[in-house]
């Protein structure tokens, strides 16, 4: 019997089908999250919602009520799937529900009486994206063997990247660009915000056509645990409680490691979310800049990702993760002495080269030290612990930034971050099975 991620088992189409699964979700995340859809929720449906609490205020607090379901439930979520044998029937579900909460969004007009229905919407759907991305990311040891595990793990990373880049240029000047009532090369009207729904409508196409092709390729795993799968819901939290004392007393390496990847996995998402931010008001960059400056920031991601898989796979995650993290430290000390736009184009690009290669080893660090059949528990606990820390690069960035009068001074408040992501990693002992196939970094 051929066993799916065994040597010489992974087809090519198996690792395109599941990259294209990152490629698809890039409109989730991109668009709907980040760049266009919570932008108009915002600054249009929400303009002129009336009482003391504006909707942004709104919006925090939705996507923060998101992020306590999503810690809760992802470990759950991840083990039900994975002893129950429904690894790749989880993930078509939580993507296909994904897919109808996006395209739910396009309902919500230009009027703050939609404003609920738009946030409701998009907590769900970051609820759904980010509980199919445990099963997702449990197929990572499915797609690869142990010698190209690092290439397919960056390979995945930089297609999402790739594509976030693409569906947002096709967004813009498709839907977007231009003034008056109709915009973008389509022509479409501004009436009602129609254009912007048809962008959430667009993005959700996108994700459900990108997202199939995994699901037909890589094929279900058996049952792993049979208590665990006959378990109901609120018994699976007793199987957890259960699974986490036994690692805690067999390989606690895996639980600091969990908290390590939790405290600079904050800090690199710190880095994207602040980035905009500090082009602006430190930097000098133009407003209409920065959108340029994404788009090269999200190239250079990809290329270090992609880059950095191959040296992954030769001397293993824990070394990329090091030198990623200690080469994005000393950059963001340049860039507390440098200024102007030419200075944070440079030093600003090579920052964010060294983030995919970080996010991509992450994950196939945990890939290599998790017992078989139970990835998906632990990439939801991987899950759980970086919601449990996402506050800390905001909070220290803002804590900075009050302290000395000067945005600059964020930047310290990430770097705080990183360093003691990058300390409480050192300890940790390096996976087995690589370059030095028994040593310990």
């Amino acid at each position: 019997m051929v066993v799916v991620g065994a040597p010489g088992t992974v087809s090519k189409k198996q690792i395109a089908a599941w990259g294209l699964w990152d490629w698809g979700g890039a409109a989730f995340q991109a668009v709907i999250l980040t760049f266009v859809f919570s932008v108009y929720l915002t600054d249009a449906v929400g303009d002129d919602l009336p009482g003391g609490i504006s909707a942004s205020s709104w919006l925090g607090w939705s996507l923060g009520l998101a992020g306590l379901l999503i810690a809760f439930s992802a470990p759950v979520s991840g083990q039900r799937s994975d002893a129950r044998g429904r690894r790749t029937r989880s993930l078509f579900l939580l993507s296909v529900a994904t897919v109808a909460a996006m395209a739910g969004l396009f309902f919500v007009k230009d009027d703050y009486h939609y404003l609920w229905l738009g946030l409701v919407l998009l907590a769900g759907g970051s609820v759904l994206f980010e509980l199919a991305q445990v099963p997702y990311t449990a197929m990572l040891r499915q797609v690869s063997t142990p010698d190209n595990l690092g290439r397919v793990s960056g390979f995945g990373w930089a297609m999402g990247y790739f594509g976030g880049i693409v569906l947002l240029l096709v967004s813009y000047f498709g839907f977007i660009a231009g003034e008056g009532d109709t915009r973008g090369f389509l022509g479409i009207s501004t009436e009602d915000g129609l254009n912007i729904r048809l962008v959430a409508l667009f993005a959700a196409v996108w994700f459900l056509v990108f997202s199939l092709p995994v699901l037909l390729a890589v094929p279900e795993l058996p049952r792993t645990d049979a208590v665990a799968a006959r378990a109901g819901y609120l018994e699976s939290y007793r199987v957890l409680l259960r699974d986490v004392r036994d690692l805690w007393r067999t390989d606690r390496r895996t639980v600091w490691f969990l908290v390590a990847s939790a405290l600079f996995r904050d800090g690199l998402a710190g880095v994207f979310t602040f980035g905009a931010v500090l082009a602006v008001t430190v930097y000098g960059i133009s407003a209409a800049d920065v959108l340029l400056f994404g788009v090269a920031a999200n190239v250079a991601a990809a290329l270090g990702a992609l880059a950095a898989g191959r040296v992954d796979d030769a001397i293993g995650p824990k070394r990329v993760i090091v030198v990623s993290l200690a080469a994005m430290i000393a950059t963001g000390i340049v860039l507390l002495v440098v200024s102007g736009p030419t200075m944070f184009w440079i030093f600003g690009l090579i920052l964010c080269l060294f983030v995919g290669p970080a996010q991509s080893s992450s994950r196939t660090f945990l890939t290599r030290i998790v017992p078989p059949g139970r990835e998906g528990q632990m990439f939801g606990l991987y899950a759980t612990t970086g919601r449990a820390v996402s506050f800390l690069a905001p909070s220290l960035f803002g804590f900075f930034v009050y302290a000395f009068g000067s945005d600059r001074a964020g930047i310290v408040g990430l770097l705080v971050v990183l360093a003691a992501g990058l300390a409480a990693l050192l300890p940790v002992a390096a996976p087995r099975g690589d370059l030095a196939r028994d040593a310990v970094v």
